[in-house]
C-alpha cells in the first residue's frame, strides 16, 4: 500500500514539472515575439517619419537604419524585460516564486533571437546542403550518391585537396610563428605600441583589398615595358628577367599564401602578446637567477606557459585557411593550379550552376572545419 501511495505524487509532481516547462516556453516565445514586434515596429514607424523630413541621401539612410536598428535591440532588451516584470513582479507575497519563474525566462530573452538566427542562417543550411547533396544540378531530381562518386574521380578536387592541404601546413605555421616573433620583439622596445598598429594594419583590410595590393606587387608587364610590379622592379634592377609570378605553378600557392600570412600575423601578434603579459614575472625572474639566457627564458619558459593559447590561434587561422576564397577568386581565379575548395564550391554554385555538386563540395569543407572547431573550442574552454 506504501508503494502504490507514493506512485500517484510522483506522477503527479512530473506533470507539475512537465507543464511548469511548458508554460516558461510559451512565456518565453510570447513575450520575445511581442518585443521584436513592439521594438521593429517602433524603428519602421520611427524611419517613415524621418524619412519624410530628411533628404534622400544614400549614405544618411544607411546611418540612419544602423542607428535605429541598434536602438531597436536596446527597445527589444529593455521591453521584454518590462514585460516580464510586469508577469512576475519582484514584489509581494509570491516574490520568491515569481524571481524564481521570472530567472528562469529572462536569460533566453537574451539568447532567444540569436538562438532564432542561427538556426536559420546554420542549421538549416546544413541541412538543405545535406539534401541537395543528393540531387541533380537544378536541386529537384534525386540522384543518389551520384555526386559523391563523381567527387572521388574529380581532378579539379584533388587539385583543390592537395592545395588546401598545401595552405593548412603553411599558413598557420608561418602566422602563428611571425605573431609570435612579432609579439615578443614589440614588448621589449620603447615604440612597440606603433609597432604593434603597423603589424596589425593588415587585418583591417578585406581579403579582396588586400589582394589588389598584392596584385600590384606581383604584377607583370611583358620584356621592354616599364615593371611597375614591386616584385619585378626588384629583380630586373638586380639584373634578372621579370617573370608573371602568379601564373608559375606550384609556386604561385606560396605567393598566394605570404597574403593571407601577412593579413593574420596582425591577428596571431594581438593575442600572443596578451597571452605573454599574462606570464608570472616570477617564474621569470627566476630563470633569470638560475642564469638562463633571453632566448632559454622565451622557449624553456614563456613558450611554454602560453602554449595552450597558441594552440588555439593556430586553430584559428586553420579554420580561416580551410575557408580560404577571397584571395583566390582575386589573384587567379583558381587558374594555374592554384585552385582551393571553397573556389571550387563557389565556380561549381555560380558558374556552373550545379547545386548538388556545389553542396557535396561544401559538406566536405564542413567536414574538416567541424572537428578543429569543436577542439578549438574546448581549448578555449580551457583557459577560461
Amino acid at each position: 500500500m506504501a508503494l502504490a501511495d507514493t506512485h500517484p505524487s510522483s506522477s503527479t509532481a512530473a506533470d507539475w514539472n512537465v507543464g511548469s516547462i511548458l508554460l516558461t516556453a510559451a512565456l518565453t516565445v510570447i513575450i520575445m515575439v511581442a518585443g521584436l514586434a513592439f521594438s521593429v515596429a517602433v524603428a519602421v514607424v520611427v524611419y517613415m517619419a524621418l524619412e519624410l523630413i530628411l533628404p534622400d541621401i544614400t549614405l544618411l539612410n544607411a546611418v540612419l537604419v544602423m542607428v535605429l536598428g541598434v536602438a531597436a535591440c536596446f527597445g527589444y532588451f529593455w521591453g521584454t524585460n518590462q514585460l516580464l516584470d510586469r508577469i512576475y513582479p519582484p514584489r509581494g507575497d509570491n516574490i520568491a516564486a515569481n524571481l524564481i519563474k521570472a530567472n528562469a525566462i529572462r536569460p533566453w530573452l537574451f539568447l532567444g533571437p540569436a538562438v532564432v538566427i542561427l538556426g536559420i542562417y546554420l542549421v538549416y543550411p546544413v541541412i538543405n546542403s545535406i539534401v541537395l547533396s543528393f540531387m541533380g544540378p537544378d536541386g529537384d531530381t534525386w540522384i543518389g550518391a551520384s555526386n559523391y562518386s563523381w567527387l572521388a574521380g574529380d581532378a579539379a578536387f584533388r587539385e583543390s585537396m592537395r592545395n588546401n592541404i598545401l595552405w593548412l601546413v603553411v599558413v598557420p605555421a608561418a602566422a602563428t610563428f611571425f605573431g609570435l616573433v612579432a609579439a615578443a620583439l614589440t614588448d621589449r622596445i620603447a615604440w612597440g605600441n606603433f609597432a604593434k598598429s603597423l603589424i596589425f594594419m593588415p587585418m583591417a583590410i578585406s581579403f579582396v583589398g588586400a589582394s589588389v595590393i598584392w596584385k600590384f606587387i606581383y604584377d607583370f608587364r611583358a620584356e621592354g615595358s616599364d615593371q611597375i610590379g614591386l616584385l619585378n622592379a626588384v629583380v630586373t634592377a638586380f639584373g634578372a628577367e621579370p617573370q608573371a609570378w602568379i601564373t608559375v605553378i606550384f609556386w604561385n600557392n606560396f605567393f598566394l599564401m605570404v597574403i593571407l600570412i601577412w593579413i593574420q600575423t596582425g591577428f596571431a601578434m594581438v593575442i600572443l602578446s596578451a597571452a605573454l603579459r599574462g606570464i608570472p614575472e616570477e617564474t621569470v625572474e627566476a630563470a633569470i637567477i638560475d642564469g638562463a639566457s633571453p632566448f632559454q627564458i622565451f622557449m624553456r619558459i614563456k613558450v611554454p606557459q602560453i602554449w595552450g593559447t597558441i594552440a588555439v590561434v593556430w586553430t584559428t587561422i586553420t579554420i580561416l585557411v580551410l575557408k580560404v576564397f577571397d584571395i583566390v577568386l582575386a589573384m587567379t581565379n583558381g587558374q594555374w593550379g592554384s585552385q582551393v575548395l571553397a573556389n571550387y564550391m563557389f565556380d561549381w554554385m555560380f558558374r556552373g550552376l550545379d547545386f548538388g555538386r556545389a553542396s557535396t563540395i561544401a559538406l566536405v569543407i564542413m567536414a574538416m572545419v567541424l572537428p578543429i572547431m569543436v577542439w578549438n573550442i574546448r581549448e578555449a574552454r580551457k583557459d577560461m
